[in-house]
């Protein structure tokens, strides 16, 4: 029994590991979505503020009259240009954080930061990757620990109910 019990902690800790390795993968897909998000956000935003230019008005005036405005299709043009000039900022503060961070700094940034839309797509194209890095044999070693040790914890009454079993 307790050579099964262990096995199966070897086990459990091996899947853990091989499933946390797949954390730095995601977040560099992360990463890359990320950075096509603010480059077609920086594309939109660019757009807009040239607009409103050609006007000879600043961008915020230029949202300004467009959520004072009477119809109701402009107003909600000034609110989204808002919206993405705000989304903007918070990406680009992310992916400062993602570039000048050390390799647990940049997981750190990507559990705290993380944009949902940008999130969401990233998952819907990951595609589990071979884990080369450095950083990701880390998070692995930290998986498989994890797993090991909570396999053994869970079982531990098991092994001392077959202990106590065995000796009386």
């Amino acid at each position: 029994m307790d050579l099964l019990l262990r096995r199966l902690a070897l086990a459990v800790g091996v899947l853990c590991g091989l499933a946390a390795t797949q954390g730095p993968e995601f977040a560099q897909q992360y990463r890359q979505r990320l950075a096509g998000a603010v480059d077609e956000l920086q594309r939109a935003v660019a757009t807009f503020d040239a607009e409103a230019a050609a006007e000879s008005i600043t961008p915020d005036e230029a949202i300004r009259r467009l959520q004072d405005n009477g119809d109701l299709l402009a107003r909600e043009r000034g609110r989204d240009m808002a919206d993405d000039k705000a989304r903007l900022a918070r990406l680009q503060d992310s992916q400062t954080a993602f570039a000048g961070g050390a390799p647990v700094r940049r997981l750190a940034t990507f559990f705290a930061d993380f944009d949902a839309g940008v999130a969401r797509r990233a998952w819907g194209d990951f595609q589990p990757a071979v884990p080369t890095t450095a950083e990701a044999f880390g998070v692995g070693a930290v998986g498989w620990a994890l797993g090991w040790a909570v396999t053994h914890l869970v079982v531990w009454p098991v092994r001392q109910r077959a202990r106590r079993r065995a000796s009386a």
